[in-house]
């Protein structure tokens, strides 16, 4: 089976550490985010993974290797210009011949890949996108009101969003909605395939899920370490 992981951006808000290191390799614990990821897709059986480079390509390239050591064979394809994050994909039509994962070079998940793959390959959609549902407390008393009167009241509040997990499941097909080099996100093909009708699976996942995307979420990351990845691999 074979998967995508996006390791070409910039890491801005992660900055002053993604200065002189690729947010893919920022070490988690012992390893890298991207040598985790890595680990998990090969646990459920994803032998061939593609990583797409953009920002210090070479580093991430020599850092992670041909995927001898963890099990898997990789292969890197490299953007002369930014492309977002599915423009990379035409890089390697020739190689996605089948359904594939894709997924952000920033998440952390237990998501299961094998239960996700299956569920995607069981649905008559060109895309599947795992979702995850976040919840963020209120700091502030929710009223209701009818004809200037009180009639509740609810002490603060969680906020329950459905937010996209930056984790996916395309098949070949998916490539007709893709235009070749230029920029195109997924938000992009989303929108795209809504507009004509498409169909859009979507999975729910339940298992633990970070996106490190700030310096706030990746001293979060070194806790996910020791609770839910040491020691796997």
């Amino acid at each position: 089976m074979k998967a995508v992981i996006l390791a070409g951006g910039l890491g801005k808000r992660l900055k002053p550490f993604t200065d002189a290191i690729p947010k893919p390799l920022l070490p988690i614990g012992e390893k890298s985010i991207l040598e985790i990821q890595i680990q998990k897709l090969a646990e459920y059986g994803f032998d061939e993974i593609y990583i797409a480079t953009n920002y210090k390509a070479e580093y991430v390239e020599s850092f992670i290797g041909d995927g001898k050591n963890l099990g898997v064979r990789i292969e890197f394809s490299k953007e002369e210009k930014p492309l977002g994050t599915c423009g990379p994909l035409c890089l390697l039509r020739d190689e996605l011949t089948e359904l594939f994962i894709l997924m952000n070079g920033d998440i952390l998940s237990m998501i299961n890949f094998e239960k996700f793959y299956d569920f995607a390959r069981s649905r008559d959609s060109d895309l599947t996108v795992a979702t995850k549902e976040i919840r963020t407390p209120y700091n502030f008393g929710c009223i209701k009101s009818k004809n200037n009167l009180i009639i509740g009241m609810e002490e603060k509040p969680d906020m329950v969003t459905e937010i996209l997990a930056g984790i996916y499941a395309l098949r070949p097909s998916v490539f007709r909605y893709i235009p070749n080099d230029e920029f195109f996100g997924m938000d992009h093909l989303i929108k795209k395939m809504l507009s004509l009708s498409a169909p859009i699976s979507r999975y729910l996942m339940q298992e633990y899920w970070l996106d490190i995307g700030c310096i706030d979420d990746y001293n979060e990351a070194q806790q996910a370490y020791e609770k839910h990845f040491k020691g796997s691999g």
